[in-house]
């Protein structure tokens, strides 16, 4: 199985390092430029940690940091761009949290309890960041280009690797253990997006009765399956 290391493409983690070394206007940060960046992005990352707290805006960061609006927008033009700065270290925190499980070969004989262990650490590494990524996707799907573009970039990896997993090949965008991957993917992100969804469970107040033990299993059993139906295509 030869699968590629890399999450991250060039071209986003060029955008990265230009955007923590100059402000907007195209002028190097010094020390307390940089200073100011980082008390923002902690300010946001505080904000988004308190389960109660109103949603998430460059308003509320401005008065977190005792900063002005205009002070602000020197370092993030709008919410996304700050979204963006905060999503940079929790993607990197992916590989070592769940992508790394997919890149060894999974053996038939254990590939069932393979795919639950990935299931659970995407899960968990969800739970631990679920505001955040919450935030991501309510504004991808409200098409917000850059968080759309943030979206599909952190799932190209994994549908890669599940593709490898298949004994197919991963480069190939358009056949059908793609195709299955992606269908995959994103039935386990939808999965872990509701069982993750603290207001969903608020407004339906008991009504909505979750089993995430039994969603988990019933992915992880899905994932086996379209990953044994194509390992099964290719020795015939």
């Amino acid at each position: 199985m030869d699968i590629a290391h890399s999450v991250n493409t060039d071209d986003s983690q060029a955008e990265s390092v230009g955007a923590s070394t100059h402000n907007l206007n195209g002028q190097k940060l010094g020390r307390k430029g940089r200073e100011t960046r980082d008390r923002i992005i902690a300010a946001a990352q505080k904000l988004l940690s308190d389960p109660d707290a109103a949603p998430l805006t460059l308003s509320a960061v401005a008065r977190e940091v005792s900063l002005g609006m205009t002070s602000l927008y020197n370092y993030f033009s709008d919410l996304t761009e700050l979204l963006l700065a905060l999503l940079e270290p929790v993607m990197v925190e992916a590989e070592s949290a769940y992508i790394v499980k997919l890149r060894a070969p999974w053996p038939d004989a254990a590939l069932h309890q393979h795919c639950l262990d990935y299931v659970e650490a995407f899960y968990s590494f969800w739970a631990r960041n679920a505001r955040l990524l919450h935030l991501r996707n309510s504004l991808a799907d409200s098409r917000d280009a850059r968080m759309a573009r943030h979206r599909v970039l952190a799932a190209t990896p994994v549908i890669k690797l599940f593709v490898d997993q298949m004994g197919q090949d991963p480069t190939i965008l358009r056949s059908e253990a793609f195709g299955m991957a992606t269908v995959l993917y994103t039935g386990i992100e939808r999965v872990v997006t509701v069982a993750t969804d603290a207001n969903m469970r608020s407004l339906l107040q008991g009504n909505f009765l979750q089993n995430i033990e039994h969603y988990l299993h019933a992915e992880a059993r899905l994932l086996e399956l379209g990953i044994r139906d194509f390992r099964g295509t290719m020795k015939g």
